[in-house]
């Protein structure tokens, strides 16, 4: 199992119990180096002092809090240590909040919470009450010199951690207002249709970084010696008509229904659901017999 960035005890009430906690997620890039363009050689980075005007190595290197220009305050690790508030080692759920009331935006990072030795029973008993009640836990737990407001919810398997922004930090709402009031029933029904037509499971594997990919495959054709291909540029042309937009790219998501007439003839049916008289060969599972007066 992965290194635990956190350990200690989560309470609730009068009960208690060990638990760690797991980064969930991390992102992946590719990283450079940086190199003399002169001789292809790597760049190191020198620590210098500019008092004594020569470089120093990093254990000479203490932590400092500037509170005048020019004036600092030397804090160590120790220092730290000891104003370290309570909930450094103990995870307070202060209170639970119906799922639904929680607001994406105030999610930060993801971390996995599993039971520490001899934490089973009540890490379980937790996890299956708020499975239940559809409730999510409010805590406080300091890590990474900081105190975060954190949300806990449960996952398909085990309890899930959020670290959540402070309320002065996510931007104001009311900055982004849409005004829906110049749509016209006859758009929203189309725009229904589109996103219908493109509704499918929620599979993340099956989505990738193809800057990342292109970069790597950069990458790979430069250390073979191969010229490095122009990824083509995409041409987004203007939205004139957003009706038309609409039916357009309905139609480039589904192909045309297809009925049969009284006497045998064709109808293709639209996206506005009109039929027009049309010639070609309807697919034996879409047709549809349509009754004559």
């Amino acid at each position: 199992m992965a290194a635990s960035i956190w350990k200690g005890h989560l309470t609730f009430g009068l009960v208690s119990f060990p638990v760690r906690l797991f980064a969930a997620a991390r992102s992946e890039s590719i990283s450079f180096n940086q190199l003399h363009k002169e001789d292809g050689s790597r760049i190191k980075q020198v620590i210098f002092c500019q008092s004594e005007d020569k470089p120093i190595p990093r254990n000479e290197i203490v932590k400092g809090y500037e509170y005048e220009k020019g004036k600092y305050v030397v804090v160590d690790d120790e220092d730290i240590k000891k104003v370290a508030p309570k909930t450094a080692r103990v995870m307070e759920i202060q209170e639970f909040v119906k799922g639904d009331e929680v607001d994406p935006v105030f999610l930060e990072s993801s971390y996995y919470m599993a039971p520490d030795e001899g934490g089973d029973k009540p890490y379980a008993l937790l996890f299956e009450t708020m499975k239940q009640t559809k409730y999510y836990g409010i805590a406080k737990v300091a890590m990474h010199n900081r105190e975060h407001v954190v949300i806990l919810r449960p996952g398909e398997k085990g309890m899930i951690l959020h670290t959540m922004y402070y309320a002065d930090e996510v931007r104001r709402a009311d900055e982004f207002n849409t005004d829906a009031s110049n749509l016209k029933e006859k758009e929203v029904a189309l725009a229904k249709m589109l996103v219908e037509s493109l509704v499918g499971e929620f599979e993340p594997a099956k989505y990738h970084d193809t800057y990342r990919d292109n970069l790597r495959a950069m990458i790979e054709a430069k250390i073979a010696g191969h010229t490095v291909v122009e990824t083509p540029e995409s041409r987004v042309a203007p939205v004139i008509d957003i009706m038309e937009a609409l039916k357009r790219s309905l139609e480039m998501r589904k192909p045309p229904k297809v009925a049969l007439a009284a006497g045998g003839s064709v109808q293709e049916i639209d996206a506005e659901g009109k039929s027009e008289a049309g010639a070609g060969s309807p697919r034996p599972k879409r047709a549809r017999k349509v009754k004559s007066a």
